[in-house]
């Protein structure tokens, strides 16, 4: 019996190398290039459409967590992503070209995996697997209301602008890391200083530039929702929004200083902000927390207003989609299959998770247990002591008043009997060593990959 899966993203890509080394032939279908969306710059599977960091990589971070569980548990794409891995302090960034291809590779060689380029319109018969994320086409979204009988949840995204290397001016800009993390000694990060002055001038001018409509954004699938400017992904905020909520809202955020001291005075700044790599090459910085709505001739004019990006080229600018995700907490069972079809099941984005680490598990999740359903073997969920196993758990049984696309966080994981006694370093140790033990536990007692 062979498992359809419709998309080529990270969930989709994962979900298929994980069923494909359980001996299942997978077809998997991406539109792209014959069809591609408002976001998407290439026909590549996995093309990373926002930032090229895959969050923290430290072991006592969230983030960092679900990926040493990914590796534990073969993660095809977090192999990927570690062999593509670019200077970035304690995140795991990755050139997105040298990725993508990874992936690519990996996946066109399967002897198991037949990639289609093709559009699905209609929801397959038999198992599969919708990975379509959150730019699903219009003509399927059409299909997943009629089949659930309920209207998408949504929100808008942006993503952050990228700037030519060599028009950064380093006399003004230095390079540090936030409290000294990384190997490099000279800093993986370019950090452009701001004294109070400019950055009250700079917050102003970005309250006060132009945007884009939003209606202008939402004409791939008109399901008369309505689009208000408050309905934004909480932790994808457009860099506008943020400096709208208050005096010091971004030099308390994406813009705060700790950690960054000057190396040649030693001082630290009112406001600093950072460019990371983005690609191999080193020659392409992305603005770190600068997603925005802003027009293209706005961004230019007031980006250009940040100390040593006076002259900044931007290789792209920052742009907005919106992102559409199911009522998973109604529809989904806690092996991401839906409820009223266990042969269905749903990953990434589209189920409501968010974060590259958390579509590709949500992605190798999905694919483990359509694999099992297939040779008639029991359904794996995995402990909510765990990273993904608390993920999955969230987007099965969330408040539907309060559901929102989640990522990795320590708060989704159960608390300790004595959580006000411990300190937070304690306590986030406490968090990462008991989902090592009971993962490990969880796959000696389940025949995990027989």
């Amino acid at each position: 019996m062979e498992l359809n899966i419709i998309g080529g993203g990270l969930a989709g890509c994962e979900a298929a190398w994980q069923a494909a080394e359980q001996g299942i032939h997978v077809n998997l279908f991406e539109m792209r290039p014959i069809q591609s969306t408002g976001a998407h710059r290439t026909g590549k599977l996995a093309e990373l459409v926002c930032s090229n960091s895959l969050g923290s990589n430290l072991p006592n971070r969230p983030s960092g967590l679900l990926k040493d569980e990914l590796r534990r548990l073969s993660s095809l794409l977090i192999r990927c992503a570690d062999a593509s891995s670019l200077p970035a302090g304690g995140a795991l960034a990755v050139d997105r070209e040298v990725f993508s291809d990874h992936v690519e590779k990996n996946i066109e060689s399967h002897p198991k995996i037949q990639v289609i380029r093709k559009e699905v319109t209609d929801i397959p018969e038999g198992p599969a697997i919708l990975a379509t994320g959150p730019l699903t086409s219009s003509r399927l979204s059409e299909s997943l209301i009629a089949f659930t009988s309920e209207t998408f949840l949504y929100f808008f995204d942006a993503i952050a602008p990228i700037i030519e290397k060599e028009s950064i001016d380093m006399t003004i800009a230095f390079r540090a890391n936030r409290y000294g993390r990384g190997e490099s000694e000279v800093g993986d990060y370019i950090n452009c200083p701001m004294d109070k002055t400019v950055y009250d001038a700079f917050r102003l001018a970005l309250i006060k530039a132009k945007r884009i409509k939003l209606s202008q954004l939402d004409k791939d699938v008109d399901q008369g929702v309505d689009t208000g400017l408050d309905n934004f992904f909480q932790g994808c905020q457009p860099i506008e929004v943020i400096a709208g909520r208050g005096e010091k809202s971004l030099a308390f955020g994406p813009l705060r200083p700790v950690g960054l001291t000057h190396p040649g005075t030693n001082q630290r700044s009112y406001a600093v902000v950072q460019l990371r790599q983005d690609n191999l090459i080193g020659d392409s910085y992305n603005m770190v927390g600068f997603q925005t709505n802003l027009t293209f001739s706005e961004q230019k004019r007031v980006f250009r207003m940040i100390p040593g990006l006076e002259g900044a080229v931007f290789v792209r600018y920052g742009q907005m989609h919106r992102n559409t995700f199911l009522a998973a907490p109604k529809l989904l069972s806690n092996n991401l299959s839906f409820k009223q079809r266990p042969d269905l099941f749903v990953a990434g984005q589209l189920a409501g998770i968010e974060g590259y680490a958390g579509n590709i598990a949500s992605g190798l999740f999905a694919g483990l247990n359509a694999a099992r359903l297939i040779k008639k073997k029991p359904q794996m969920v995995f402990p909510e002591t765990t990273m993904v196993g608390a993920l999955i758990n969230y987007i099965t049984h969330a408040d539907m008043k309060m559901f929102q696309p989640m990522k990795a966080i320590f708060g989704l994981l159960p608390k300790p009997k004595d959580e006000n006694r411990r300190s937070k370093s304690d306590r986030y140790a406490y968090y990462v060593n008991r989902a090592h033990q009971d993962l490990e536990n969880y796959l000696s007692e389940n025949e995990y990959l027989s």
